[in-house]
């Protein structure tokens, strides 16, 4: 197994989606070969590639969208990427469409601009959320005593997933500050599926540019770091940062 790969608690429960698979991946395969190779052999809805199968004046993203195929690098990064495939076959698609579109509209240059970089941005650090009401109002409005402290308990009713593979990958050496950007999705969601369906259909350009995230730091999540226990440890401002009036959209507030 190579070092990038065994450096992967499979017990850290932000992994909990991936564990089964990625521990599978890591344990019945000989990691002798490329990254790419081993992915494929996990019964993936796309087909990944060596990094070099990319030709050089080619967007990422508009190779996959037309070849159908995921340029790979042997790295921890691509390895969640490609278990993200796994799980959010429909999702990713949507997401690689809309940005291939983009693309096609605008060309590829020195800037991404606003929807392509938020597609991005939803890409490596989207979380899901289907939460109470009372949770979701206080998380965008940054009440993080609310959020974690007086309504701990309501915790229990809600489900987070995380997406982003660039999210996935920070977390394999967690710090307080990490956060994810976090999307709301429908109480219906009960597995892993569901919300791949909900997402996918959901998303559209209109709806990606008006960046509809909250910002969570993870290791706030009751249960999922030891030290939140102690409700001292969302007195870090510089971590839970109180909101500015601003920045709170009525529409994501509801």
């Amino acid at each position: 197994m190579v070092a990038f790969i065994a450096a992967v608690d499979w017990t850290s429960p932000w992994l909990g989606p991936y564990a089964q698979a990625g521990s599978l991946i890591v344990d019945s395969v000989p990691f002798d070969g490329a990254l790419a190779g081993v992915l494929n052999t996990h019964l993936s809805p796309i087909r990944f590639v060596t990094q070099s199968a990319l030709p050089a004046n080619q967007a990422y993203e508009d190779f996959i969208f037309r070849t159908g195929q995921v340029p790979t690098r042997d790295n921890l990064h691509d390895f969640f990427n490609g278990l993200c495939w796994l799980h959010f076959p429909k999702t990713k698609k949507r997401l690689n469409e809309l940005q291939a579109a983009q693309i096609a509209l605008d060309g590829v240059g020195q800037v991404r601009g606003a929807v392509r970089d938020a597609l991005t941005l939803f890409d490596e650090n989207a979380a899901f959320l289907s939460a109470p009401d009372v949770l979701w109002k206080a998380l965008v409005a940054k009440d993080w005593q609310t959020l974690f402290v007086t309504q701990r308990v309501m915790w229990a009713q809600a489900h987070l997933v995380l997406f982003g593979h660039a999210l996935l990958e920070k977390l394999a050496s967690p710090r307080k500050a990490i956060t994810a950007h976090v999307y709301r999705v429908s109480p219906d969601t009960q597995s892993i599926a569901d919300i791949d369906r909900f997402v996918a259909a959901d998303l559209s350009v209109e709806k990606i540019a008006c960046k509809p995230f909250a910002h969570l730091p993870v290791l706030g999540v009751p249960g999922w770091w030891p030290g939140n226990e102690d409700a001292a440890f969302y007195d870090d401002v510089g971590v839970f940062r109180p909101v500015r009036a601003a920045t709170i959209r009525p529409e994501r507030a509801q």
